[in-house]
């Protein structure tokens, strides 16, 4: 809600419905499918989706991971086809290799599932090569992570987000 100073009464008219009645209110009253079709992004922002410390810097991090991300997913077409797709930044470092020195940075879990209400989800069967492709750009175009993980938990158990 409001602050009670701002001496406002806050309206919500959609609060009841689902993210699919809310798209599907979108559409009958015509609105671009760029805007209705657009994945569900978290209230606390970027935060939710680092556990952990966070920081500007991985911050930063998580934003070009999940840039990258995003960008091979409607170069392939699929966008439209995930209900809600995105990078989390772990809060985990592992050793690896870049060049000729070893590098101790973070790891990348990527996440996409399918849904048509979002109370479940199944996750998205990406083939391998498309998989490799999105590790091999964030590893190589990402500064502070050298490792990518995909998550392939349904909900339930698991949630859609990571927190």
């Amino acid at each position: 809600g409001l602050p009670e100073r701002m001496n406002m009464k806050l309206v919500e008219p959609l609060r009841e419905l689902f993210k699919d009645e809310v798209r599907a209110l979108g559409r009958e009253l015509g609105l671009p499918d760029i805007f209705v079709g657009r994945h569900p992004f978290p209230g606390p922002g970027l935060a939710i989706r680092i556990p952990g410390e966070v920081t500007k810097e991985r911050c930063d991090i998580l934003r070009k991971a999940d840039a990258i991300y995003l960008d091979e997913i409607r170069k392939a077409g699929l966008y439209d086809a995930i209900w809600q797709a995105f990078a989390v930044l772990l809060p985990v470092k592992t050793v690896g290799v870049m060049g000729d020195g070893r590098t101790y940075d973070s790891v990348c879990g990527l996440r996409a599932v399918t849904s048509t209400d979002g109370m479940t989800a199944d996750v998205y069967p990406f083939d391998a090569a498309f998989l490799t492709g999105c590790a091999t750009r964030i590893v190589n175009e990402v500064q502070g992570i050298n490792r990518v993980v995909y998550d392939y938990t349904s909900k339930p158990p698991g949630t859609i987000e990571w927190e």
